[in-house]
C-alpha cells in the first residue's frame, strides 16, 4: 500500500485517475482508519489531501461559507459566524462521534461515507448545501443530495474527490435545526434523523422550508410535502400535526436490531414537529 500526499487538487486528481478504485482518499481518516485496522479494505494507495491549499480552510463566500474538505467539526462548532448562520449544521456535525473524533471527522468525509444515518447530511440538503466535486474535467457544484446514491456508494465518477462544501447565504429571518434519536445519551448512530430549514416573512408566517430525514431509507430523503405543510403557517399545533403525518408516511426504515420500521415511521414525525418549532423559534430570533 503507498501513501501519497499531492499538494494540489490536480496532483489529487491525476494520482486518483490512475489508480480507479484502488485509491482511497484520506481527510479525516475516521471512518477510513477503521476499515484499515479492521482489514475490511485494502486500498492500493491512500490518497492524503491534507496537504492541499484550502483544504482546512472555512471562508466567506457570496453570503455564505465555503468549508474546506479537511475542515474537523470541532473546528466548524468553534466558528461563531458558521454557527450564527446555520446552527443546526453545526449541532448535526457535533454529534458525529466522540471529542475526539470531532477533531478529525469532516463534514466531506460523513457525506462520502454515504451512511443512510450520517447525521449531517439532513441537516445540509435542508439547508441547500452544494457539494464541489474535482475531477479530470475540472470542478462541477453539485446539490448535496445528489452525492450519497445508495448505502456505501456515492455518484461521484472516476478521478473524482469532494473538495469543499459550501453552506449559501441565510436570509433575513431564518433558522435551521437537526435532531436525532439514539438509544444512548451520546456517541451512537442515529436510528432516526430529521433536519428542518426555514424562512419567515414579515408576519412570522412560513415562507419557504426543506425537511429532511435520515436513516429512515438508503439515502436521505428530502420531504416537499413536509415543506408544503409548514408554508402559509406559523408551525402552530394543526401544522405540526401535519408535518409529523406526512414525515412518517415519507419514511421507508427497514426493521433492525436498533429499531423496528413501525418505530422509525413514528419517530420520524415526532422529531420533524420538534425540530420545526426550533427552527421556527431561531427564525423569529429566539433562543433556542
Amino acid at each position: 500500500m503507498r501513501y501519497e500526499a499531492p499538494d494540489s487538487i490536480e496532483g489529487a486528481v491525476g494520482l486518483l485517475a490512475r489508480t480507479p478504485g484502488a485509491c482511497h482518499v484520506l481527510a479525516g481518516g475516521t471512518d477510513l482508519l477503521v476499515r484499515l485496522r479492521s482489514e475490511t479494505l485494502e486500498p492500493e494507495t491512500i490518497l492524503d489531501i491534507k496537504r492541499i491549499p484550502g483544504m482546512h480552510e472555512i471562508t466567506p463566500e457570496d453570503g455564505g461559507w465555503r468549508i474546506g474538505a479537511a475542515v474537523s467539526g470541532a473546528q466548524i462548532n468553534e466558528h461563531d459566524g458558521l454557527c450564527a448562520d446555520w446552527p443546526g449544521v453545526a449541532e448535526a456535525v457535533g454529534l458525529i462521534g466522540s471529542t475526539q473524533i470531532q477533531g478529525r471527522a469532516t463534514l466531506a468525509g460523513n457525506l462520502c461515507n454515504a451512511s443512510p444515518a450520517a447525521d449531517s447530511v439532513p441537516a445540509m440538503v435542508a439547508a441547500g448545501a452544494l457539494a464541489r466535486i474535482a475531477g479530470p474535467d475540472g470542478t462541477r457544484d453539485v446539490p448535496v443530495a445528489e452525492v450519497p446514491t445508495g448505502p456505501g456508494k456515492t455518484s461521484l465518477d472516476t478521478g473524482e474527490f469532494i473538495a469543499s462544501i459550501f453552506l449559501p447565504a441565510r436570509p433575513e429571518r431564518s433558522g435551521d435545526a437537526y435532531l436525532r434519536f439514539i438509544p444512548r445519551t451520546e456517541m451512537d448512530i442515529a436510528v432516526v434523523g430529521c433536519a428542518v430549514s426555514l424562512t419567515l416573512d414579515a408576519d412570522s408566517t412560513v415562507d419557504s422550508a426543506r425537511v429532511a430525514l435520515g436513516a429512515v431509507g438508503p439515502t436521505v430523503v428530502e420531504v416537499e410535502t413536509a415543506a408544503e405543510a409548514l408554508v402559509g403557517t406559523q408551525v402552530r399545533e394543526g401544522a405540526q400535526q401535519q408535518l409529523a403525518t406526512v414525515c412518517s408516511a415519507a419514511a421507508r426504515p427497514i426493521d433492525d436490531k436498533r429499531g423496528t420500521e413501525h418505530f422509525r415511521t413514528h419517530v420520524a414525525g415526532v422529531l420533524a414537529r420538534r425540530a420545526a418549532a426550533i427552527a421556527y423559534a431561531r427564525a423569529k430570533g429566539d433562543r433556542a
